[in-house]
């Protein structure tokens, strides 16, 4: 990848600073074009600021230092506290309008998924995503309460489960935490890594007693229990030392159908159905018995996955932002990261979508950073049949979007303003005690604290 010239380069505006972003960001601003980001978020980094478990500081400390090498090149230009969609600070027809050489969106999957059951929106039912912001102080869920009483089921068996259960059992020290699954223990998806977190917490009799009852179901499709038991439990070495009471166990085969409440419309238990495997492809699929007993619980935590934010305005369908259906070919594919309008038959012009919102809730940061990087090799390949631009068009265009953030009074949070807010949260994390680095719990707060420090700096010295 080559920029076309001392004197030109395309202007490419991103929107979301999460690692697919910041992936491209990272391509694209090396390869000389000037690189806009535009983030909802104060503070950069999606998922990998927000989704992380805290305690992971070793992690999360070396994605965020590569990220602020990105964002303080002199080609990057980045805009924290601006949000993009329908009623939002700006519209895509608002971006469109700038006239940028593309556009990408890598908004990530900001809705949540049901299993559409009754009771789903009882007191006590939460979404694995808006509980990982609240642990992780996310402005707008740090401060919302989340009473999760004593017994908790997680409906999943992924690494969010895993996350969530971490939380419960370390933090929250609760009684009981059941991970359901409609599938079988060998159709678990979280990885044997992050299971050291909670293995400690494992109640193996009560695990064992779990693959007893479902042995006849196991063998049924040739699944042999006791080898499926023992792989599991090879898993867990290395547990991180115990630190609460609290028992976590598993219930595999068990399809929720209903959240269970009582007469003020609170959790009391979840109904659920015996399943049994079938073969589907080179997989099993969780097929219902018709026989349901009740799971008594004081909260419910889905953790089934993520769906796109339709009222972004990108072309919508079932969950995802709508993609190219016709193959170009090319490795990697155009098609699957073009932005696609099915009412008129057309690709977007210049609109790219990558990472979780191209593909909702796939992997992690590791894989949306690849997916950053295969769309900028499908971008670098648009942008070569577009003629090259002059440095001063794209210094018009910065200059047009900035007055229209001023002109709609939206406070654009730049590079400046971040070092100033990283400043101050270091000296209130030396005073207080919290789990990982300490963050500030609202928006306005942050604003408010960056523009008092900055009329201070300005301020002169001696009075």
């Amino acid at each position: 990848m080559a920029s076309s010239g001392m004197g030109h380069a395309h202007l490419i505006i991103i929107v979301g600073a999460g690692p697919a972003g910041m992936a491209a960001a990272n391509l694209l601003s090396k390869a000389g074009h000037e690189v806009v980001i535009l983030n909802r978020d104060i503070k950069f980094g999606g998922l990998a600021e927000y989704g992380i478990f805290p305690s992971k500081l070793k992690l999360r400390g070396g994605l965020r230092k590569s990220y602020w090498e990105i964002i303080e090149r002199p080609n990057v230009h980045y805009l924290g506290n601006v949000s993009v969609g329908r009623t939002k600070d700006l519209t895509i027809e608002d971006l469109r309008s700038l006239e940028a050489s593309a556009l990408v969106f890598a908004t990530g999957a900001q809705g949540t998924k049901t299993i559409g059951v009754e009771g789903d929106s009882a007191t006590g039912v939460y979404h694995a995503k808006d509980v990982v912001y609240h642990f992780n102080r996310l402005p707008g869920f740090s401060e919302r309460p989340f009473e999760m009483g004593r017994q908790i089921a997680v409906i999943g068996v992924g690494d969010v489960m895993v996350d969530i259960a971490h939380w419960l059992i370390r933090y929250k020290q609760v009684e009981q935490v059941t991970a359901i699954a409609r599938r079988g223990p060998a159709e678990r998806k979280y990885n044997p890594k992050e299971i050291r977190a909670i293995c400690s917490n494992i109640d193996r009799a009560a695990l064992a007693q779990e693959f007893a009852r479902l042995r006849p179901r196991l063998e049924a499709v040739g699944q042999n229990p006791d080898e499926i038991l023992k792989g599991m439990t090879d898993e867990f070495t290395k547990c991180e030392p115990l630190t609460s009471p609290t028992k976590m166990g598993f219930r595999f085969l068990a399809s929720p159908r209903r959240v269970l409440t009582d007469a003020q419309n609170r959790v009391r238990g979840v109904q659920i159905e015996e399943t049994k495997l079938e073969p589907k492809g080179q997989d099993f699929a969780a097929v219902g018995l018709k026989e349901f007993s009740e799971f008594p619980c004081d909260s419910v935590v889905f953790a089934v996955g993520d769906r796109v934010d339709e009222t972004v305005g990108l072309p919508y369908k079932n969950g995802v932002f709508v993609t190219n259906p016709t193959s170009t070919g090319n490795d990697p594919d155009d098609a699957l990261f073009q932005a696609y309008d099915e009412a008129s038959g057309q690709v977007i012009e210049g609109v790219f979508l990558t990472g979780w919102a191209r593909k909702a809730s796939e992997g992690l940061v590791g894989i949306a950073k690849r997916d950053g990087e295969w769309c900028t090799e499908v971008l670098v390949r648009y942008l070569e049949s577009r003629p090259p631009r002059e440095r001063s068009t794209n210094e018009r265009v910065l200059r047009q979007l900035r007055t229209m953030l001023q002109a709609r009074a939206v406070q654009a949070i730049d590079v400046e303003s971040l070092r100033i807010l990283e400043a101050i949260e270091k000296e209130q994390g030396m005073a207080r005690d919290s789990i990982g680095e300490f963050k500030f719990p609202s928006n306005e707060l942050m604003l408010t604290l960056i523009q008092e420090r900055r009329e201070r700096e300005r301020a002169p010295a001696a009075r």
